[in-house]
């Protein structure tokens, strides 16, 4: 199906004031990042028609990576290369370097950003349950202000969003971690191929142990799976301050089995789902108990 270009509109503003005047003036305006995502869509023919906001010409979401005492900003335009590309996250936040380099080409990771990615809101994003794991909010702007949104509490469903019409993602907030040489990360990617493909299943996970096997925090996030990026947080409450043990690892695997609601799409089934997301968690749980052992028997 071929699409009129006609039929759409675009607008370019030479500042974030313009921008958020345009998002709040036009009827339904859809922002325009990276474009990653869209120009699929209009390849196919599905993209849907209206008016779209070009934030490449908007300066101030152009800065790339602040990093302070306190957090790391991803502003509105941050690559995934950015990212990939910066020595503070290989030791800091490996987990969201390793996302960048599983999120298509490397021309997506050099034009995709991260903001657009979240606003997608589609349930396969590679980057959101990195950034989930690592507790981002994200700043939301409009005329009327700026107010911030934990990321885990971001999505209500399929394509839904707390985002109101009028709002941009201006910026995503870190907080700096910890370094814990008694903690481990984990991220694997489940696709048809090993690269440039859609994820059928993602699990993004880390804990930190203190003292022997105890769990003393903990993270987990699935992409993929649910109509939406989910953080099991029921599941992450019941681990906590236990021990690692096979008894525990198989009540996990069970509570992935019964918690979460799969979907069927063109990439998967429900069941097939059902099934990885509970082996990656057998797989977390069991290579974390692995580190612990080593790094408290040197």
């Amino acid at each position: 199906m071929r699409t009129n270009i006609a039929e759409y509109s675009m607008i370019s503003c030479g500042s974030l004031v313009q921008a958020l005047e345009a998002m709040d003036q036009t009827p339904n305006p859809i922002p325009f990042a990276g474009g990653t995502d869209l120009m699929v869509y209009l390849h196919f023919g599905k993209l849907p028609i209206g008016t779209y906001l070009n934030l490449h010409s908007v300066p101030e979401l152009r800065s790339k990576i602040e990093i302070t005492d306190q957090e790391v900003i991803l502003h509105g335009l941050t690559t995934y290369m950015d990212v990939y590309t910066h020595s503070f996250f290989k030791s800091e936040m490996p987990i969201l370097q390793q996302a960048a380099s599983v999120v298509g080409a490397i021309g997506i990771q050099t034009r995709g950003t991260w903001v657009g990615n979240i606003g997608n809101a589609s349930p396969a994003a590679d980057g959101v349950p990195a950034l989930m794991l690592y507790d981002a909010d994200l700043v939301l702007a409009s005329r009327q202000g700026q107010r911030r949104v934990f990321l885990a509490d971001y999505y209500q469903g399929y394509k839904k969003t707390v985002r109101l019409p009028n709002e941009l993602i201006l910026e995503i907030r870190i907080p700096r971690q910890k370094i814990n040489t008694n903690s481990f990360v984990y991220y694997r990617k489940v696709g048809e191929r090993n690269a440039q493909a859609i994820s059928k299943v993602l699990l993004a996970a880390r804990l930190e142990f203190w003292p022997s096997q105890t769990i003393k925090d903990i993270r987990i996030v699935y992409g993929s799976v649910m109509p939406y990026t989910y953080r099991m947080k029921k599941l992450e409450q019941h681990l906590l301050n236990q021990h690692i043990t096979p008894q525990l690892i198989a009540e996990a695997v069970h509570w992935v089995g019964h918690d979460l609601k799969p979907i069927d799409d063109i990439r998967s089934n429900a069941k097939y789902r059902r099934k990885v997301a509970q082996n990656l968690m057998e797989e977390f749980l069991t290579q974390a108990q692995a580190n612990v052992v080593f790094s408290e028997g040197k």
